[in-house]
């Protein structure tokens, strides 16, 4: 189902260019930027001029539980920023929107570790809670967006750091990594 998936108008999805590097030009990747708002309002976008066929999202990551270097596909995510719990809600959830804390969307792939993304607007440095065992900034909005609109996703991100407080020299040097493993693991899929 993925192989065929990924020859019927892929949108791949980066946060910045340094993670796809030239391994995605052919793909016409989207970057949509750092951040929720971004990762939002960008793929919204797309999907309104050119309804893909599957959303792919692909970039960095930070993990305590992953080795760096390692390729984990997310199929759930939470809003590790968000926090009412003071009107009643559980940890994550979005009040008075009708949705579970942790959103289960997304193709698994059974060769690869699977993980819990926690996406928030702050670089993590400090990762010490165990909801979620990946620390991203823009997964959540993308997997929430392709579940509202009926489309495929697949969300693998690259274990760029520890998301401690080496987190943010780390990311810098590895996420040049980032794209060629990524790219490994497309490859693999098609084949």
């Amino acid at each position: 189902m993925i192989k065929e998936l990924l020859n019927k108008n892929p949108l791949y999805v980066f946060a910045l260019e340094s993670e796809a590097a030239d391994k995605f030009d052919a793909d016409k990747p989207l970057f949509i930027g750092v951040g929720k708002v971004n990762a939002a309002y960008h793929l919204t976008k797309r999907i309104v001029a050119e309804k893909p066929g599957i959303i792919i999202n692909l970039g960095s990551a930070g993990s305590s539980e992953f080795g760096r270097g390692s390729v984990v596909c997310c199929t759930k995510f939470v809003q590790r920023d968000m926090n009412v719990v003071t009107l009643g809600c559980e940890l994550y959830e979005t009040p008075f929107s009708g949705e579970k804390p942790v959103l289960e969307y997304g193709i698994s792939i059974d060769s690869l570790q699977q993980g819990i993304c926690g996406t928030g607007d702050s670089f993590e440095v400090n990762h010490s809670v165990t909801h979620y065992n990946v620390v991203d900034m823009e997964a959540y909005p993308l997997a929430y967006i392709a579940k509202k609109e009926g489309i495929p996703f697949l969300c693998l991100k690259y274990i760029s750091d520890g998301a401690d407080d080496g987190a943010a020299e780390e990311w810098s040097i590895t996420v040049k990594k980032a794209a060629g493993a990524l790219r490994a693991v497309i490859d693999e899929i098609r084949r």
